[in-house]
C-alpha cells in the first residue's frame, strides 16, 4: 500500500517494490506463492474495516495464497510441498507456521483460494449452519456472482431453495440463470431494482445471504418474511467508501416484528469442520451439482487493478492471480 485510500480505490494507491527475501525466523516456513487472491478483505484492511489492525502504507497487501514450501524449521512441511497460507502480494512469503495449511491433492489447485479454500467454506458454513435453510424457502443472495456468492447461491440450490441473485449486470445475471441453475437474478443498478425484486419473490424472502451491505441490504430488508434469517457474510459496499452508506434507522424495529434473526460468523468459527465441508464441496462438483466460475490472472502486477475492478463489480466467481505454473503431478 503506497497511500491509505480516501474514497474509490485507484492504482496510485499501491507500489512494486524489489527487495531481497527476508530472513526466515526459526518458527516461519518461506514460501513460493503460486496463487494469490483477490478479495475484498483486501480493501477492507486498507481500511481498518476488518478483523485485522488497520494496513500500514509500506506494508505488503494481504491475501491468502497457495504456495510451495522453500524452507521450514525441523518438523514443519517438507520442501517441495504444497500448502495453502496466509501470506501477502508477494512471489515470496515468509509466514508462521501457525499460519499454514496442507492441501489434500484433490481437484484444481486454483480452486484451494476458491470453492476449497475460504470462499467455498464461507458459502458452505454460512448456508449450512448460520442459515439454517429449509427445502422449498426463498434465498436472496447479493454479490451473488461473486467468489463467495455464486458458491452460497448454488448450496442454497442443491439443498432445495428457490434462489435469487442479485448482480451489478445482465451478463452476470445471464449466467446466474443459464450457468448455475438460479431461479431469478435482479440488477441492483437497475433503476427497477426494488420492483424487480419484489416480484422475483412474491411469496417474501426466507434468508438474505448478504455480501455487500449498504442500499442493497435496504432494499431487501423489507421483503423478509416473518422469522426470515440475515446471514451477514460481507459488507463490499462500505470497503470503497470514505464513510460507510447510511443505513436504515429502523433495523431494530424490522427484526422484532418479523421475528427476524441477523447473525455475522467468520469462517474460522469452524475451522475443526473444514475438511469435511472441503469433502463434500468437491464431490458437489465432481457430480456436477456445483459450477466454480473463476478469474485467473496472470502476473503480481495485474493484482492492484484487479482488486479494483472488483470493488466496480466487475469479475465474476473468485479471482485470483497467477504467479506460478502448477505443480507437476497435481490432479486436475
Amino acid at each position: 500500500m503506497a497511500e491509505r485510500p480516501s474514497g474509490s480505490l485507484a492504482m496510485r494507491h499501491f507500489r512494486s517494490e524489489v527487495v531481497p527475501v527476508p530472513p526466515r525466523p526459526a518458527d516461519a516456513v518461506l514460501l513460493r506463492n503460486i496463487f494469490v487472491s483477490v478479495a475484498p478483505g483486501a480493501r477492507a484492511v486498507m481500511q481498518g474495516a476488518a478483523y485485522r489492525r488497520q494496513l500500514v502504507p509500506g506494508e505488503v497487501i494481504p491475501s491468502s495464497v497457495i504456495a510451495e514450501v522453500m524452507a521450514a524449521p525441523p518438523g514443519g512441511p517438507e520442501p517441495g510441498s504444497i500448502v495453502g497460507g496466509a501470506g501477502g502480494w508477494q512471489e515470496y512469503s515468509v509466514v508462521p507456521t501457525s499460519e499454514i495449511w496442507p492441501l489434500e491433492r484433490v481437484g484444481e489447485l486454483s480452486h484451494h483460494l476458491g470453492l476449497l479454500g475460504r470462499n467455498g467454506l464461507t458459502a458452505y458454513f454460512g448456508i449450512r449452519e448460520v442459515a439454517q435453510l429449509r427445502a422449498g424457502e426463498t434465498v436472496v443472495v447479493s454479490g451473488a456472482a461473486g467468489g463467495v456468492g455464486h458458491i452460497a447461491g448454488q448450496l442454497a440450490r442443491a439443498a432445495g431453495a428457490r434462489v435469487v441473485g442479485i448482480t451489478s449486470s445482465a451478463e452476470k445475471n445471464e449466467i446466474l440463470r443459464r450457468q448455475l441453475g438460479y431461479t431469478a437474478a435482479v440488477d441492483r443498478r437497475s433503476s427497477s431494482f426494488a420492483d424487480d425484486l419484489r416480484a422475483a419473490c412474491p411469496a417474501g424472502v426466507d434468508v438474505y445471504f448478504d455480501n455487500v451491505g449498504g442500499p442493497v441490504r435496504e432494499v431487501v430488508l423489507p421483503l423478509l418474511a416473518r422469522h426470515g434469517r440475515i446471514v451477514c457474510c460481507g459488507v463490499t459496499a462500505h470497503y470503497d467508501a470514505d464513510r460507510p452508506p447510511v443505513g436504515m434507522t429502523d433495523i431494530a424495529m424490522q427484526l422484532i416484528v418479523k421475528s427476524l434473526r441477523m447473525q455475522g460468523f467468520l469462517v474460522a468459527d469452524y475451522l475443526p469442520r473444514w475438511g469435511t465441508a472441503q469433502r463434500e464441496l468437491h464431490a458437489l462438483q465432481k457430480s456436477g451439482e456445483l459450477t466454480v466460475l473463476e478469474d485467473i490472472r496472470d502476473g503480481l502486477d495485474s493484482a492492484p487493478g484487479a482488486l479494483i475492478e472488483m470493488l466496480a463489480g466487475g469479475n465474476i466467481g473468485q479471482l485470483a492471480v497467477r504467479l506460478a505454473p502448477d505443480p507437476a503431478g497435481w490432479p486436475s
